[in-house]
């Protein structure tokens, strides 16, 4: 069973940054952040694979960047250029060497003057 533990949401100014954390336990292949905005589903953001591999979605293309710390088992999601189009729910999710997948609880992260 994977846990993981999102931190560092909140309200930031439209060109603003902000990171996200999420703490994962166990064995994981590939760690990514997902985002969901209100009335919209849920969309990929970035993921990388457990040899830094990584994909991101068109629309933060330059502007966020995912790193991971195998060692911590850690996953990070910097976000610059910050747009009120970027306000979400936003979750982490890990996928296992076998195929499971896992979804962290959600942090609020709100783009706003």
């Amino acid at each position: 069973q994977v846990q993981l533990v999102e931190s560092g949401g909140g309200l930031v100014q439209p060109g603003g940054s902000l990171r996200l954390s999420c703490a994962a336990s166990g064995s994981i292949f590939i760690l990514a952040w997902y985002r969901q905005a209100p009335g919209k589903q849920r969309e990929l953001v970035a993921r990388i694979t457990s040899g830094s591999s990584t994909r991101y979605a068109d629309f933060v293309k330059g502007r966020f960047t995912i790193s991971r710390d195998n060692a911590k088992n850690t996953v990070s999601l910097q976000m610059m250029s910050l747009k009120p189009e970027d306000t979400a729910v936003y979750y982490c999710n890990a996928a296992t060497w076998n195929g499971d997948t896992y979804w962290g609880q959600g942090t609020q992260v709100t783009v706003s003057s």
